[in-house]
């Protein structure tokens, strides 16, 4: 996902089409007409939003009978690993799905990748141990890192570029749906059923997006970009490389929430093999922020690292501090799936295009504020609607800068490099997250965090521990405060590409 000097095989993602008339993207490159409904298009548009739609379902119904899953397996303690978990073995998949892609087409990561997640989604249903249930979360990782790369792969062979801010909006306004409807019947379910349907059930989905979506893949976007070059082979330095980044996630997670002096040997391991790995899988420049690429890139971790480490500790806060049922605190997160679209389609707009760094600045600044917002209904005096509010806000940024970071990663990279460029901005995505996560959810177990559980389903506002939960939100917020800094160094100053982050 990086760019590697010599080029891997990942940078050939984005060559020419197949010599069977097959677009690719150097083929659409010029096409300034059409439309993601166009007959062309039509098909393979609503088969990709349907595989977003229910990636988006999964996660709005999953969080919100986290909380209650967690109480039951006497696991509140290690709430953060069920959502990190997802994130850690995500790091590899994503490797392996550029990999794969360029040489073998989108077409298997992407039907490997949504098996997965739905193995994972049936293993952590009928977990019976917290461990069996991270384990679970971990397998639905796998599975999400196949499939969020291999859509990148689709996008940029099967869309001209003035048509990818548009794809880009109609993937986050699929999670409107589910952001209002999700929470609502997974919170019902939860409460009469019980939290393992919501696990169990959500896999039949699968079937949908795999009978629309695999067969147009398969017509505009299936198999080696380029069937005239030789296959490259696998590039086994990435593949090492992703493993160490996973493997020292993993230990770097466990090594925060253990909260004892022999915790830090793995603590220390962990981070001696992300510094790395990380230089080794992200362009040169990205830590430091150096403008054009690199800083995308940066921004994009840090933008999901902070939104996402918060948001998922929002439904817990709400039912262990503030007595709410589990729909209703899912519910509180429900506006923000339409504020997200709506900032997504304004980024969409053609007028934005003059502004755009302008307008990730903003959506940034918008983060910052709803995550540091957020924690306020700690204070009984606050009413809890005010989490709604500010995640609103919230969202409306993330819609803006997430959706902006790829319209921008492929504005500014050379065409033979989108595909390593596109893995990039996932591992950042992903290793954020990871990171943020266990950050967090160390400081929340530091502070007593574990010692809410017992609150969780409840209706009563017991076992508070406030100071647990503004420890997990005040620093993201700053994270946060710091990717509006980053996000005024996305103009590469001349030539675009990667070239001049070297």
């Amino acid at each position: 996902m990086s760019a590697l000097e010599p080029r891997d095989a990942e940078a050939d993602t984005d060559t020419a089409g197949d010599l069977a008339g097959r677009p690719g993207p150097r083929a659409v490159a010029d096409d300034t007409k059409g439309s993601l409904l166009d007959p062309a298009h039509r098909a393979l548009s609503i088969g990709i939003v349907s595989v977003v739609l229910l990636i988006a379902f999964e996660a709005t119904a999953v969080g919100t009978a986290m909380p209650v899953a967690a109480r039951e397996l006497n696991g509140v303690s290690l709430y953060a690993f069920a959502f990190s978990a997802y994130f850690t073995t995500s790091l590899f998949a994503m490797v392996l799905a550029g990999q794969w892609s360029d040489r073998r087409g989108p077409l298997a990561p992407l039907t490997a990748g949504i098996s997965a997640f739905a193995a994972g989604l049936l293993l952590s249903g009928t977990a019976g141990a917290m461990w069996l249930f991270i384990l679970g979360r971990a397998v639905q990782g796998l599975g999400g890192g196949l499939v969020i790369v291999a859509l990148y792969v689709i996008v940029g062979r099967a869309y001209a570029e003035h048509l990818r801010p548009a794809i880009m909006a109609a993937f986050a306004a699929s999670w409107v749906v589910p952001s209002v409807v999700g929470p609502l019947a997974a919170g019902t379910v939860t409460e009469h059923l019980g939290w393992r349907w919501v696990f169990v059930g959500i896999p039949v989905l699968v079937v949908f997006p795999l009978a629309l979506a695999l067969p147009a893949i398969r017509r505009t976007a299936s198999g080696p970009a380029d069937p005239a070059v030789p296959v490259a082979p696998w590039d086994r330095r990435r593949i090492r490389l992703a493993l160490g980044l996973s493997a020292g996630a993993a230990l770097l997670q466990y090594g925060g929430q253990e909260l004892r002096w022999l915790s830090l040997l793995p603590a220390v391991a962990g981070a001696a093999l992300l510094v790395p790995t990380s230089r080794g899988l992200l362009p040169r420049g990205t830590w430091r922020a150096a403008r054009g690429l690199p800083s995308v890139i940066l921004l994009r971790g840090i933008a999901a690292g902070a939104f996402i480490a918060a948001e998922s500790f929002v439904p817990l806060m709400l039912v262990t501090q503030r007595g709410l049922s589990p729909t209703l605190a899912g519910l509180s997160l429900a506006l923000g799936g339409l504020t997200w679209a709506l900032g997504s389609w304004i980024q969409a707009r053609p007028w934005t295009e003059p502004y755009r760094e302008r307008l990730v600045v903003l959506g940034m600044v918008l983060v910052a504020l709803a995550i540091a917002v957020a924690p306020s209904v700690l204070i009984t005096a606050v009413p809890v609607w005010v989490v709604a509010a500010a995640w609103g806000v919230g969202c409306l940024g993330m819609g803006a800068v997430i959706s902006s970071t790829s319209v921008l990663l492929m504005k500014l990279s050379a065409p033979a490099e989108v595909g390593a460029n596109s893995a990039a901005l996932q591992i950042s995505d992903g290793l954020s997250n990871v990171l943020l996560l266990a950050a967090g959810g160390a400081a929340f177990a530091a502070l007593g965090g574990g010692a809410v559980g017992h609150a969780v389903g409840s209706h009563a506002s017991t076992g508070s521990h406030p100071a647990a939960f503004a420890a997990v939100f005040l620093p993201m917020a700053g994270v946060a405060a710091v990717g509006a800094w980053v996000a005024t160094r996305l103009h590469a100053e001349g030539r675009p590409g990667i070239s001049e982050s070297r």
